[in-house]
C-alpha cells in the first residue's frame, strides 16, 4: 500500500466534504466563502457551525469563489498520477482552474500524469467518485485502467436533494427569486437534482420534509437503486437525515449507507434543513 500511496494521488475540491483517505494520498482543494465583510476558507480548520450562524444573520451579499490553478498545483503536490474531482462545471469554475493545472503540471513534468472528473454534480455524488477512485487505486489497477472504469462508474451515480431554502442558491443567481421565496414558506420544501449538463434543477415543490423524504425515495426507486452505496450528507439536520435512512434501509435491503455533516461550501449553498443524497443506480 505504501507504493501505491507514493505514486498515486486524489485530489478533490471541497464540495467533496473530504478531509482525508485511509488508503491513498488525499488533498482538498478549499473553495471559499466571501462576504462584504469576511471570508471563509472550505478546509480542515473552518467552524461550520460559526459561518452557518453568521450567515443567517447576515443581510448583505454573499457569494463563492473556486480554487485558482495555482492552489490546484499545490494540491496536486508532486505525485506520478494524480486524479482529480471538481464540483460541476455548471456550478463553478473549479474543473476550468483544475485543468489549467493539469497543463501546467503535465508539462513541467513529463511523464506525469492528471485524470480530471468533472462531477457535474456536487457533495455525496463528488464523495461517491472519490471513493471509487481509493478503491480501484488500492484494487492495484494501472492509470489508464481506472481513467476508463471512472468514467463508466460515473454513469451509474446520481444526486438528489432536499432543500429548505433557497437564499444562497438566489443571491448567486442560480434560481429565480420568486422560486426562491417559496421555499420555507408554509413548511414549503424543494427536491431536486443535477441535470445532464450539471445545474440545478428543481423537480417538486413539497410541503414538510416527510413528503420530500417519501419523494426522494420514490426516486430512488425509479431511477434503479437496488443495492451499493447511497450518501445523506445533511447542514444541521440529523433528524431528518436519520429519517431518510430509515426510509431508504426500509425499501432496500442491501443497501451500504452513510450519513454525515456537510462542510463549508455544501452548507453554504444547502443552508439549515438541507438534505443531500449521493447514491449508485445498480
Amino acid at each position: 500500500m505504501e507504493n501505491i500511496n507514493r505514486k498515486y494521488k486524489i485530489v478533490a475540491d471541497s464540495s467533496a466534504d473530504i478531509l482525508k483517505l485511509e488508503n491513498v494520498e488525499f488533498s482538498s482543494a478549499p473553495l471559499k466563502i466571501i462576504t462584504d465583510e469576511k471570508e471563509f476558507t472550505d478546509n480542515e480548520l473552518l467552524d461550520v457551525e460559526e459561518m452557518v450562524t453568521y450567515l443567517k444573520s447576515y443581510k448583505g451579499r454573499s457569494s463563492s469563489s473556486c480554487p485558482n490553478p495555482d492552489e490546484w498545483l499545490k494540491a496536486f503536490g508532486d505525485a506520478e498520477y494524480i486524479f482529480g474531482v471538481t464540483i460541476s462545471s455548471g456550478l463553478s469554475g473549479s474543473f476550468t482552474a483544475a485543468k489549467v493545472a493539469k497543463d501546467i503540471y503535465e508539462s513541467e513534468h513529463p511523464g506525469r500524469r492528471v485524470f480530471l472528473i468533472d462531477s457535474l454534480s456536487a457533495g455525496p455524488e463528488e464523495t461517491l467518485l472519490v471513493e471509487k477512485l481509493e478503491e480501484l487505486i488500492s484494487s492495484g489497477l494501472e492509470f489508464d485502467e481506472i481513467c476508463e472504469e471512472m468514467t463508466q462508474y460515473q454513469k451509474t451515480t446520481k444526486i438528489r436533494f432536499m432543500l429548505q431554502s433557497l437564499t444562497n442558491f438566489a443571491n448567486n443567481g442560480r434560481v429565480n427569486g420568486a422560486v426562491a421565496r417559496i421555499a420555507g414558506i408554509l413548511g414549503i420544501c424543494m427536491v431536486g437534482t443535477a441535470s445532464a449538463e450539471g445545474t440545478l434543477e428543481l423537480t417538486n415543490k413539497c410541503r414538510g420534509v416527510d413528503k420530500s423524504i417519501a419523494e426522494i425515495v420514490g426516486y430512488l426507486k425509479r431511477d434503479g437503486l437496488k443495492k451499493g452505496k447511497v450518501r445523506i450528507a445533511h447542514c444541521f439536520n440529523s433528524d431528518g437525515a436519520q429519517k431518510l435512512k430509515t426510509a431508504i434501509m426500509n425499501e432496500f435491503s442491501d443497501i451500504d449507507i452513510k450519513v454525515y455533516n456537510t462542510r463549508g461550501l455544501c452548507s453554504f449553498y444547502a443552508e439549515t434543513g438541507g438534505l443531500l443524497i449521493g447514491y449508485e443506480m445498480v
